[in-house]
């Protein structure tokens, strides 16, 4: 997952509401959001090759999500990062016990954001201790929370307007299939090369290989609904399966 944006308690009827593309490689087995065949009242994608998610929420609200943190040239973690929020989804801990328990030494560097319907707690291993957010609208992408890249900035704001508009999702999904690519003296440098650093400045991201897999849009009503709206992609940003996923009241 390269880029999440989250409101929290933010809007009067929707007080969670988050909207998210996955990058990674087209080649990675992976399948579509849907509810787990082991776990029925979790719904999300599931990384095949290891078994966890980037993205997920259970029919009571709980949800997790998931980013890297670019840092090439570092060694790879033990485990892998999708575990943290597959296991916070299949757990009944409140989101504050939870960080508690990860070793973040085992893991290549991450951001993780967890919601129990009672607080919102962002962990990273590269930015100190875990800590609960109040109120507001926050975003992610492969680097710390809220750091000020252009398109996680634009992405903020542009976010923020669309939530005026719900239950009208359209304004959520044509932030999230913003192609512009970044002037070279705005891009972050994060250690990849030139070419690299222009792809991966869009919002979404498209090449032969490797791009946005998954545009999800994650919302929970004040009467506890939870409706979960993925659309997922191919190479070259070919649009593939949409899915509409929502719970009983």
């Amino acid at each position: 997952m390269c880029l999440i944006v989250v409101g929290w308690q933010a809007h009067a009827e929707f007080p969670l509401v988050l909207a998210a593309n996955r990058d990674e490689f087209y080649a990675r087995a992976t399948a579509t959001a849907s509810h787990w065949p082991d776990a029925p009242s979790v719904i999300g994608g599931i990384d095949l090759e290891a078994g966890g998610t980037w993205l997920g929420v259970t029919e009571t609200g709980r949800f997790a999500a998931i980013t890297n943190v670019r840092e090439p040239g570092m060694a790879k973690g033990l485990q892998s990062r999708g575990t943290l929020t597959r296991d916070f989804l299949l757990s009944g801990m409140p989101a504050t016990d939870y960080v508690e328990t990860i070793d973040g030494s085992s893991f290549s560097g991450f951001n993780l954001l967890l919601g129990d319907g009672e607080s919102l707690v962002y962990c990273s291993n590269r930015d100190g201790a875990p800590r609960v957010l109040p109120p507001g609208i926050y975003g992610m992408s492969n680097h710390l929370l809220d750091t000020p890249w252009p398109k996680l900035v634009l992405a903020r704001e542009r976010f923020a307007a669309a939530l005026q508009h719900l239950p009208d999702d359209r304004a959520f999904f044509a932030l999230l299939a913003d192609q512009s690519i970044v002037d070279d003296a705005r891009l972050p440098q994060t250690g990849v090369a030139l070419e690299w650093e222009r792809l991966l400045s869009a919002v979404f991201v498209k090449s032969a290989t490797y791009g946005t897999r998954a545009s999800t849009l994650l919302w929970q009503d004040r009467n506890g609904q939870v409706r979960l709206h993925e659309q997922s992609f191919g190479p070259n940003g070919q649009a593939l399966q949409s899915s509409v996923i929502s719970t009983a009241v």
